[in-house]
């Protein structure tokens, strides 16, 4: 059993969010990530390494056990599923919600739509429980060009200010669910690495109560 305990981080605004956090709770990574192409780094604790991927990837990793433990998106999460995780931590950063959107004034289909995202499993889910049939489309950016084109009614996407939907003649409206960032953690390596990942997980904790606690 190796004695390293794997932290895997998302690229991009929750990696910002997380550094400070992770900073705040201890541990820091021996170098700049900022400066460096490197993709795995140590870190002030010996027996902590992180690695550095793309958000969609962070579940995987931890699922199949590259990784011991990761922080993840629920977007992410709802799209991809948790079977093999555990969810033990809302990281309380990077919040953000996941919802409909379409252009401002319409009338949206009762009957059928058709939908633009790049959550398509959350988005097949979400409209079979409304009793909507939705034929979805996947793409991968820019969710706000598909109904100014007439490829879609209406688009499932991360809203966090609204500006680009407001200067896109858009407007959100049913909200799917509330995303933060969760600390997700591999189902064997939290029964077989027990007793080092649990200081590691409580470490955590404490940032994120110290940090309610200053709001």
């Amino acid at each position: 059993m190796s004695k390293q305990l794997i932290l895997a981080l998302s690229k991009g605004r929750i990696l910002d969010e997380t550094l400070p956090l992770l900073a705040d709770a201890g541990i820091s990574p021996s170098e700049d990530l900022g400066a460096s192409r490197k993709l795995l780094f140590d870190t002030n604790l010996d027996d902590v390494k992180l690695v550095i991927l793309r958000a969609t990837d962070v579940p995987t990793y931890v699922q199949l056990g590259a990784a011991d433990i990761g922080v993840a998106g629920k977007d992410v999460l709802l799209e991809h599923g948790a079977e093999g995780l555990y969810e033990p931590l809302d990281l309380e950063i990077a919040a953000c919600k996941l919802m409909t959107a379409g252009i401002t004034g319409a009338e949206p289909a009762r009957a059928r739509r058709r939908v633009a995202t790049k959550f398509v499993n959350v988005a097949r889910r979400y409209y079979a429980v409304q009793g909507i049939q939705a034929e979805v489309i996947k793409l991968y950016g820019a969710m706000e060009l598909a109904p100014l084109m007439n490829l879609a009614d209406e688009i499932v996407d991360i809203v966090d200010t609204g500006n680009t939907l407001r200067a896109n003649g858009m407007e959100p409206r049913e909200l799917i669910a509330p995303i933060s960032t969760r600390l997700v953690v591999n189902k064997a390596a939290m029964t077989m690495k027990h007793e080092r990942l649990k200081p590691l997980i409580a470490r955590l904790e404490q940032a994120v109560a110290a940090r309610r606690e200053c709001i």
